[in-house]
């Protein structure tokens, strides 16, 4: 017995001997995969050092206690130079990490196709994320054997062909993107095998033929979203049966038909539903009304026709976005419109009266109101009620009835004498606008005289000192007056080497002056740029503020050439500060972080609004451009680039009836019209500008109409109030944000968008756009407090209202790009490695009750307003 014993003990002893071995060998193996995996990538040793522990020091890479890789995560990783020259997609190393269960890339480039080992070898894997990743060729079916899969996101690719049918293979799947490449041919039948599937995205595709009536099988599905295909057909009637779909996106599609009453019956979790630009014909279902958790419904440009419904019955519609525009609809609106968060019901045939309070967040044109501006005409509505057979109401054009003899008699004396009160008013009214006009004439022309009778030294005469609006030029304290042989001692004779760039205005070039003080000196080609700097005279004489770009003097001497010099900011222009080349030869581009960007766009936001609000007559700079935005040592802001600016007026030599009257301006031309733009086209430009930060795509806002349009389509779908994961498909890669500065750059992107609204009215004014770049988590958080929410039918705005309004209107609209670009709201996905760990989304708590920015904590308007 005692032999026995020992025997056992002695192979207990072998055998834990040979499972520290076969461990220490699995490890060795493991770290040689890694090793491999840097190399393949060419990853930099600053994120892997070669030398150091990969669980404890490597970038993104997670490992169990025992040391087992279970993890690897390279979206925010850069390569080195090499690695950028030769990148491809090799993870061939990853095969040999037996135990890997999550791997995310996405955002890194891996051009090329994913090879047909990758489903065969890593049969652990619970996460693959390779969205954004510029994968090309198609999907390879060996996917389907990665039984364990919990997501798989191949979003925003180039990858072709189409979905393989063994994707329904993957039963423990949850979250499917295939969204943004260029798959093709029809949905797999296969997907109904796919039980536990919360969310499908496969939109922005050119998928064809029918929607799968086998999709209504998938019982614990929530968000589905073909957006952007050419699938045709009726929507089948089983997905009525979703009765957990919290949203659905069938837009821009080629779908058609009437919508079945069943279809939306049974959908109780339902708070999105999207099916607009389709062919979509008849009445819309009661049952889609009677959703009642209903936030946001767009079924705009359709063929839908019919009267609507009293919706005011459903309290949850107070909160809701509507766009019912482009339709057919007809009848009287019995609606509250002043209750909906945003509503839309342009392009329609609605007749009658308006009910209640219209505000900003409400679209009627195009229709047959009686008391609202820009409807169709006459003959339009009229033709319209007659083939469908029911009495239109003429505008409210009252019946034509004879009156008796007694009523004549009895007005005929109430006539005359309006008629007499009415013209002795005219003639007095005639009268008094002569003696204005009489007195204007003459006090212009003595002005002129004395002005033309006067020079100011150190300028030129006078008559030739006139500003924007042809205003006179103070030169009194306008900076000092150089020689011209101070500008050339200073400038080397504007040697090459001190050319800084070609601009617009004129050509820019580095000094130094006798007292050691950098300075820029702006040359500026009289006949070719005319007057432009008198414009910037003109500004810096009127305009002092710490966010112009310090203006130094003047050099006038010269007939046909003008030289303006400033101060010189060391860190240049946005444009060429976002990335600073490193100190050490080799090393890539050093990005601005968040915390400096974010400054950048409070300080440009304050310049602006002290042009646009601080200034009398308001100042439009008309080229907000990364380039204009120059940067200190401290990297504050100096708006320059002010050649272009105009101010906001009627005229360019007001009277006193025109000052009187304050018409309004409503050009919205760049620097290349002839006339002046308003402040709301800055806004527009300072949105892109914001979007730049946010992206770190700086210079495309100044490119061509088509490549802008083309960023814009591309960027503008992922900036969305319910979902903040999608911004991360369009963050710049260079930035390191946890998770209040990624809400803080969700924030700015709201902002943006909000500035882009296609219609200038509807962009917010530029103290607004401070306040909330100055409080960026308001935009995006909610108060607990219920005695600061803003109340519906407050006729005075937060200024987060004014962004968040703006926005929405905006993300109703089709926005000025070709195509069909427009605001959606997304499925609410995890990313992959919260999905796994059973982490919520931040962005979950959008599609509660209490969603809508409106909500937030008020900060009111100036008392101006």
């Amino acid at each position: 017995m005692a032999s026995w014993g020992v025997a056992l003990e002695l192979i207990w002893f072998l055998g834990l001997l040979f499972q520290s071995a076969f461990a220490q060998l699995a490890l060795k193996s493991e770290r040689e995969a890694l090793l491999g995996l840097r190399s393949s990538l060419g990853l930099r040793s600053r994120d892997w050092p070669r030398k150091a522990d990969p669980c404890t020091v490597w970038v993104g890479v997670q490992c169990r206690s025992d040391g087992r890789v279970v993890g690897i995560n390279v979206s925010n990783l850069r390569r080195t130079r090499h690695g950028r020259r030769d990148a491809r997609f090799a993870v061939d190393s990853l095969s040999n990490l037996a135990q890997l269960t999550h791997f995310n890339a996405s955002g890194f480039s891996l051009p090329g196709q994913i090879p047909d080992s990758f489903g065969q070898k890593l049969v652990s894997l619970q996460v693959l994320d390779l969205s954004s990743c510029s994968i090309t060729g198609p999907i390879p079916s060996s996917l389907g054997n990665l039984a364990n899969l919990s997501v798989l996101d191949l979003s925003r690719n180039r990858i072709n062909g189409v979905i393989p049918s063994t994707l329904g293979m993957l039963s423990r799947l949850l979250v499917l993107d295939l969204s943004k490449n260029s798959l093709t041919g029809s949905i797999p039948l296969s997907f109904s095998s796919i039980n536990k599937l919360t969310l499908l995205d496969l939109s922005s595709n050119s998928l064809s033929r029918s929607i799968p009536p086998s999709l209504g099988t998938l019982s614990n599905l929530q968000f589905l979203n073909l957006f952007n295909n050419s699938l045709a057909g009726s929507i089948p009637v089983q997905l009525g049966g979703l009765s957990r779909l919290v949203e659905i996106d069938l837009g821009l599609n080629l779908l058609s038909g009437e919508l079945d009453d069943s279809l939306f019956s049974g959908l109780f979790q339902m708070q999105t539903i999207v099916l607009s630009r389709n062919g979509f014909t008849g009445g819309v279902p009661d049952s889609l009304w009677k959703v009642p958790g209903l936030r946001f419904l767009d079924i705009s440009y359709n063929n839908f026709t019919g009267i609507l419904p009293n919706l005011s019955s459903n309290a949850n519609f107070g909160f809701a976005v509507f766009n019912l525009s482009n339709n057919r609809f007809y009848g009287v609106v019995g609606l509250q419109l002043g209750r909906f968060s945003f509503i839309d019901l342009s392009s329609n045939y609605f007749q009658g009266k308006i009910i209640g309070e219209i505000g900003r967040n409400t679209s009627l044109i195009q229709n047959c109101f009686q008391n609202s501006s820009s409807q169709r005409t006459l003959e339009d509505c009229e033709l319209f009620y007659s083939d469908k057979g029911v009495q239109f109401d003429s505008f409210g054009a009252p019946n034509v009835t004879v009156p008796t003899a007694s009523d004549s008699s009895k007005k005929s004396n109430r006539k005359l004498t309006f008629i007499l009160v009415g013209v002795l008013g005219g003639v007095g009214f005639v009268v008094v606008l002569i003696l204005c006009l009489v007195f204007c004439l003459y006090k212009c022309r003595k002005d002129v005289g004395h002005q033309r009778g006067t020079t100011v030294s150190p300028g030129p005469p006078a008559e030739n000192n006139l500003g924007f609006a042809g205003r006179p030029i103070n030169f009194s304290g306008l900076g000092d007056a150089f020689t011209y042989e101070q500008i050339l001692h200073a400038t080397g004779d504007f040697s090459d080497s001190n050319l800084i760039k070609h601009g617009h205005s004129g050509d820019l070039f580095q000094g130094i002056l006798g007292d050691g003080s950098s300075i820029v000196v702006k040359r500026i080609d009289v006949p070719s740029k005319k007057d432009s700097y008198l414009v910037e005279l003109s500004i810096f004489s009127k305009a002092s503020h710490t966010r112009l770009v310090p203006f130094l003097g003047h050099c006038l001497e010269k007939e046909n050439e003008k030289f303006l010099v400033y101060k010189c900011m060391p860190n240049g222009d946005l444009l060429s500060s976002l990335y600073r080349k490193p100190k050490e030869a080799g090393e890539n581009p050093q990005s601005l972080d968040w915390i400096t960007r974010l400054k950048i766009a409070i300080g440009a936001a304050e310049g602006l609004s002290y042009l646009h609000h601080e200034c009398s007559p308001p100042i439009v700079h008309r080229d907000i451009q990364a380039s204009s935005i120059f940067l200190d040592d401290k990297f504050e802001v100096r708006l320059g680039s002010l050649s272009e600016s105009c101010m906001q007026e009627w005229d360019s030599q007001p009277n006193v009836i025109s000052r009187l009257l304050q018409l309004p301006q409503t050009s919205e031309q760049g620097p290349s019209g002839n006339s002046s733009a308003t402040c709301s086209y800055d806004v527009h430009c300072f949105g892109k500008v914001l979007l730049e930060l946010v992206t770190g795509k700086l210079g495309i806002g100044k490119s061509d109409e088509a490549t802008v349009n083309d960023w814009l389509e591309r960027t503008l779908p992922c900036i969305s109030i319910y979902q903040k994961e999608l911004m991360m498909k369009i963050v710049d890669p260079s930035l390191i944000i946890d998770e209040d500065l990624l809400e803080e750059v969700w924030a700015m992107a709201i902002v943006a968008k909000s500035c882009l609204n296609p219609r200038p009215s509807k962009r917010p004014l530029m103290r607004y756009i401070l306040k909330a770049l100055e409080n960026p988590l308001k935009v995006v958080r909610e108060e607990n407090s219920s005695s600061g929410r803003l109340r519906a039918t407050s006729s005075r705005r937060s200024w987060n209202a004014s962004i968040i309004g703006s926005w929405r209107h905006s993300s109703s609209e089709i926005v000025a790009v070709p195509g069909s670009m427009r605001e959606v709201p997304n499925a609410s996905k995890q990313s992959g490695a919260a999905f796994a760990q059973g982490e919520h989304s931040a962005s979950n708590k959008q599609l509660s009750n209490d969603v809508y920015p409106e909500d937030m904590l008020e900060l009111e308007r100036p008392k101006d307003d």
